[in-house]
């Protein structure tokens, strides 16, 4: 194999570095249901980030994005559960939960259901 011929071959083999965070949409633009469910939410994150806050690593989030994988991308899936928590990760910020840079999926996912949303919310988003 020529030398010319095995430069090809490795460039061919080359995957680009998959997108971080930061070069991810975080948001939608569209408002919660209801006050009433981003009050729910918001019930969620304030009653576990005290608990969280007595452990050395862990992250409580709502409403931002959950990447799976790469694919979503390019079909414009996005997944925004309502509340997340995910234990033994770093705590930070974070713009959105990458499941290929924290290297897990979150541990507990709650969508909270709304007459407006409950079909889609009890299918689409699970899968």
């Amino acid at each position: 194999m020529s030398e010319l011929t095995l430069s090809k071959t490795i460039e061919s083999m080359a995957v680009a570095a998959p997108p971080t965070q930061a070069d991810l949409p975080c948001d939608d633009d569209i408002p919660m249901e209801t006050a009433r469910h981003k009050a729910q939410m918001d019930l969620l994150i304030y009653t576990l980030s005290p608990w969280l806050d007595n452990r050395s690593d862990g992250y409580v989030g709502g409403n931002m994005f959950v990447y799976y994988s790469v694919a979503q991308l390019k079909n414009k899936d996005y997944k925004g559960p309502d509340f997340f928590v995910a234990l033994d990760v770093p705590k930070g910020e974070r713009r959105s939960w990458v499941i290929w840079e924290e290297e897990k999926a979150p541990d507990v996912i709650i969508e909270l259901l709304s007459a407006s949303t409950a079909e889609r919310d009890k299918n689409e988003k699970k899968q």
